[in-house]
């Protein structure tokens, strides 16, 4: 099985450094940008099998970033886990609209992300065989 490709979206360059260890380490392929706008032009090129995004990055935010891959014909299947600070709430019907996988309050552990990770990647397989 060819390896998943993960974009890994985040202004702190730690946590992209810690999540990455984190999944390559479990045999994924992993690229990252500092911000949305970057991000999204990689997702074009790239085409990952899913994006892990910051919710609140300078240049444009990781909402920002979800409606512009929802908007485009190449990258608007591909699922996204958003990162946010722990008390933020986002309204259930941008969450629909948007078809956000699953939020992580940060902290989170990297373990937590992969097995989320993991999960949307095999629903997705799931449905695709159906």
């Amino acid at each position: 099985m060819a390896e998943k490709k993960v974009l890994v979206v985040d202004d702190e360059i730690h946590i992209i450094h810690v999540v990455a260890i984190k999944l390559r380490n479990n045999g994924y392929d992993v690229i990252s940008a500092e911000n949305g706008a970057d991000a999204f032009e990689l997702a074009r090129e790239q085409q990952p099998d899913i994006v892990v995004t910051d919710f609140h990055m300078p240049v444009m935010t990781g909402l920002d970033l979800v409606r512009e891959l929802r908007q485009n014909e190449t990258t608007k299947d591909i699922p996204v886990i958003m990162l946010t600070a722990r008390g933020f709430a986002i309204e259930d019907e941008q969450k629909e609209d948007l078809q956000i996988s699953e939020f992580l309050s940060k902290p989170f552990s990297p373990k937590e992300l992969l097995r989320s990770i993991e999960d949307i990647l095999h629903e997705k397989a799931v449905m695709q065989r159906h």
